[in-house]
Parts: structure tokens; C-alpha cells; sequence
């Protein structure tokens, strides 16, 4: 479904991912794994068409992305919810979630969209009509993924959403991401809580600097005692 091969970016002279390659199958969940500039966020941003790719490539679907313009990457069904969140502060829940199917003309299912995003996070059905920026921050984290799924994703990229929020609603929005996988969504979750990430991912892959230091079953991982000591607190 989704593959990247020997991928190359770089910040000015900084060489952010080298030959990175990694590949997806249809409704996996795929988690990437790595201390802070690991090279994690760079590769979703790469995906996304945010930062230019050097060298390499980014296959989807059977086409090339490599360096396609982002509304091109939303058009062909991948979704990104950023590290932040990166809501629409002065906007309602309900003008964010227009914001997620501004490319869609399907007005019907639209609708039935909008209410199974409400079923899913019932909280935003409460908070419909508030401005955005005065929800707490598992609220914004839980728009923020409504957002990106209204666009009816193929391929749900997720930058560290458990960022900032506590252990309840860490479990919460994790819950949350087996359930879009089970129907149907593949999903790409950087995470920096690498327990929580193995515990739900199919395979994992471990960057250190930019290199690809190890792949495998997010089981096998889990039980690796490199891997339990770097960063499972083993």
C-alpha cells in the first residue's frame, strides 16, 4: 500500500533521515520509534509534501508522491494530525471539522460523516458550537483527529498525540486510534511513549538520527532488551 525507499531530507546542512525505507501493508498500524530529532516528525512532514524530499521516494497506492504538493497528498486520502494538534483556535469545533472535507463535494455522506465523527467523540458533539482554542487539550487532540478523518483518509498519519494530556486521556485517544484501524484505516503513529505504541502497532521501526537502526513485530519488539533499555525504560 504505502512504501518509502531510501528517502534522503535535509534542513539546510542538516541531514535529517538517511535512506530511510520503510513499507506499509493495508490496515496496519506502523509505529516509528525514536528520541527528539530521531528524524520522526520529518518523516510524516515528507509524506505530507511539507519539507522536500533530496533523494528516494514515497510510493502510495502504486503512485509516486515523492515531493507532491500537499493538497495532492490530502486528495489521494492521506491525512495528517500534526504534533501541536495545530487546530483552528478562533474557529468552532464544527467550522474545524468543515475545514476537514474542504476538497469534498458529497454532501450526503458528509453528513453522515459529521455524525459518526460525533459518535466517536461524543465531546465534540457537547462542544459544537465553542471556539476551539478554549477546549482542554484532550478535546483538541480529539477535533484534531475528527478533522483529519473527514477526509475519509486511506492512510492516518498521527505526530505524537499523546503529547501533553494525562495518563486517562493518553488511553483514551489510543483507544481511540485501534478503533479508526479496525475499520479499515491503515495508520502511521510517531509516538515518543514507546510502550503504549508497541502495545498497539502491528510493526515497529526504531530511528536514531536519521538511520533506521531496527524494524520488526511491534511483539518482538517490545521484548528486545536494546529496545527495552533505550526506550522502554528497561
Amino acid at each position: 500500500m504505502f512504501t518509502i525507499k531510501n528517502l534522503n531530507v535535509y534542513y539546510d546542512k542538516i541531514h535529517a533521515l538517511h535512506d530511510f525505507s520503510i513499507h506499509i501493508g493495508e490496515g496496519e498500524i506502523i509505529t516509528l520509534i525514536g528520541s527528539n530529532g530521531a528524524g520522526k516528525s520529518t518523516t510524516l512532514r515528507a509524506i505530507s509534501g511539507l519539507i522536500p524530499v533530496s533523494s528516494g521516494s514515497i510510493t502510495f497506492l502504486g503512485k509516486d508522491i515523492t515531493n507532491a504538493a500537499p493538497v495532492n497528498v490530502v486528495k489521494m486520502g492521506i491525512s495528517q494530525v500534526p504534533e501541536g494538534r495545530r487546530i483552528f483556535q478562533d474557529m468552532t469545533v464544527f467550522e474545524n471539522l468543515q475545514m476537514g472535507y474542504f476538497l469534498r463535494k458529497d454532501k450526503l455522506e458528509i453528513k453522515k460523516d459529521i455524525e459518526e465523527m460525533y459518535e466517536s467523540f461524543p465531546i465534540l458533539r457537547d462542544r459544537k458550537n465553542q471556539l476551539a482554542g478554549t477546549l482542554s487539550g484532550g478535546e483538541q487532540q480529539m477535533l484534531a483527529m475528527a478533522r483529519a478523518l473527514m477526509n475519509r483518509p486511506k492512510l492516518f498519519l498521527l505526530d505524537e498525540p499523546s503529547m501533553g494530556l494525562s495518563p486517562v486521556l493518553v488511553q483514551e485517544v489510543f483507544n481511540l486510534i485501534q478503533k479508526i484501524n479496525q475499520r479499515k484505516t491503515t495508520v502511521l503513529l510517531v509516538e515518543q511513549n514507546a510502550n503504549l505504541a508497541l502495545s498497539i502497532a502491528h510493526r515497529g521501526y526504531i530511528l536514531e538520527h536519521g538511520n533506521l537502526i531496527l524494524s520488526g513485530k511491534a511483539s518482538e519488539l517490545l521484548n528486545n532488551e536494546d529496545v527495552k533499555k533505550a526506550y522502554l525504560g528497561g
